[in-house]
């Protein structure tokens, strides 16, 4: 089995919302004013090429320290649902150090291909085909870029509540898809 649009589709939403790109919108409006300008282009293909590699090497890593990818995707599955319930009821469970530059460093890691980012990939890799996987990754860091480059644009389109909104619905997406993960790998440990 290769290509499937529709496993392409649901990787890209699982990945679209654990990425939170929108959501995160007033922290990119917040790094533009703080160092001036954001390198969109860079921190997109860093991002694009960390979720790639990880994709290929992280079994390997897991490997490495004697972790199998069912284990990791119920602790990815757990990581979601967090993330998700930061979305929906506005909490801050995880502190993050303010950013000091716009380039890399907070943007393309771990803004986009942060530790959320990293799990989902592999608990993915445990369902879906590889190259559905990094079509949905590819398409994610087009909107990633897009969102990045017009971020400010956005701001002012959606406004606040607007970006509220989103951000809560894709918050109730994501904690459907950790208990589906969850549901799914939790069987496989005990076989």
């Amino acid at each position: 089995m290769g290509f499937d649009i529709k496993e392409i589709f649901t990787a890209g939403m699982i990945l679209f919302a654990v990425i939170d790109i929108i959501g995160s919108i007033p922290i990119i409006v917040d790094l533009r004013k703080k160092v001036g300008h954001i390198q969109s282009e860079k921190a997109s293909v860093v991002a694009a090429i960390l979720m790639i590699v990880f994709l290929f090497v992280g079994d390997e890593i897991l490997n490495l320290i004697g972790i199998d990818v069912n284990s990791f995707a119920v602790a990815g599955s757990f990581i979601l649902f967090f993330l998700a319930i930061e979305m929906i009821l506005g909490v801050q469970l995880y502190k993050d150090d303010a950013p000091e530059t716009a380039a890399i460093v907070p943007l393309a890691f771990p803004l986009v291909a942060g530790a959320g980012t990293m799990t989902s990939i592999l608990s993915l890799r445990a369902e879906y085909q590889t190259i559905n996987i990094i079509i949905a990754i590819l398409i994610n860091i087009m909107i990633v870029y897009l969102v990045l480059k017009s971020s400010g644009k956005i701001e002012r389109v959606l406004g606040k509540q607007g970006i509220n909104v989103i951000r809560k619905i894709f918050g109730v997406v994501l904690l459907a898809i950790a208990v589906k993960l969850f549901a799914a790998n939790i069987q496989n440990l005990f076989k």
